[in-house]
């Protein structure tokens, strides 16, 4: 089938993708912004450029579209019927990418949260979901400290 766009059209339509500032990743921000917590935004330094950045805590929210980052959810499982090669190498590349990333921060002492576009609908789970995340110690980091107590 072949695109119902012209080839500047899809063009054009292609380079309003953002990457950075988007709106789930904006409505995201202002919720931690909300509960009180400082951060900083994509910081190079550290393995897959996390969105959010909260160095003294060592933890990193994610805010993947449900499209372009495979969820589970509807969106995710939608597959353009043109090209279905190039997409489906594509969107496996960027999976494979995203899960490397978290490994890596992991690897490196870091806590990470994945925020999906489809979790912005309800407002209040989400909200409980990152606070609980901002707020709870890094197993890691709580271990170390119960071991330290001890001697």
């Amino acid at each position: 089938m072949s695109d119902v766009f012209t080839r500047k059209e899809r063009s054009r339509i292609m380079r309003a993708v953002r990457s950075k500032n988007t709106r789930p990743e904006v409505a995201v921000r202002r919720l931690v912004r909300r509960l009180g917590h400082r951060c900083r935004l994509h910081v190079k330094l550290l393995p897959g450029t996390p969105d959010i950045v909260f160095p003294s805590r060592r933890k990193a929210i994610f805010v993947h579209g449900c499209y372009w980052h495979r969820h589970a959810c509807e969106a995710g499982r939608s597959m353009p019927s043109s090209r279905v090669d190039y997409w489906r190498t594509k969107f496996d590349r960027n999976k494979r990418r995203d899960l490397k990333s978290r490994q890596a921060l992991r690897r490196l002492g870091w806590s990470t949260l994945v925020v999906w576009e489809c979790q912005l609908k309800d407002a209040e789970k989400l909200e409980s979901r990152i606070s609980k995340f901002l707020n709870n110690r890094s197993l890691r980091r709580h271990a170390a400290t119960k071991r330290a107590c001890r001697r």
